[in-house]
């Protein structure tokens, strides 16, 4: 059974840092994309960032330039550098696998973490 583990969230002052991590077990290969999302109080749930085997990125407009999505080397590990944090990235982050190959996207996600907890203070 595939299982995602998110970890690294916690309260940090408008314009620090965090790096979330997402571990990934259960699963020989890497997954054909993975993808941070997260959902803010009260709000849908929106696509962060996502990346394929090949390491493409795409980044949601509202975190480019300030969020970088990566996996570890061995690939069982996902990863999410955010830098320049707004009160409006508060929200709870959610890591998705897609273990079927074809376009890397937000959609058809088929494991879910749990989700971890970042909250931004002004």
């Amino acid at each position: 059974q595939v299982q995602l583990v998110e970890s690294g969230g916690g309260s940090v002052q408008a314009g620090g840092s965090l790096r979330l991590s997402c571990a990934v077990s259960g699963y020989t290969y890497s997954p054909a994309c993975m993808a941070w999302f997260r959902q803010a109080p009260g709000k849908e749930r929106e696509g962060v960032a996502n990346i394929d085997t090949d390491g493409r990125t795409s980044y949601a407009d509202f975190v480019k330039g300030r969020f970088t999505i990566s996996k570890g080397y061995a690939e069982n590990t996902l990863y999410l550098q955010m830098n320049s944090l707004k009160p409006e990235d508060t929200a709870k982050y959610y890591c998705a696998a897609d273990l079927h190959y074809g376009l890397c996207d937000y959609h058809g996600m088929d494991y879910w973490g749990k989700g971890t907890l970042v909250t931004i203070s002004s």
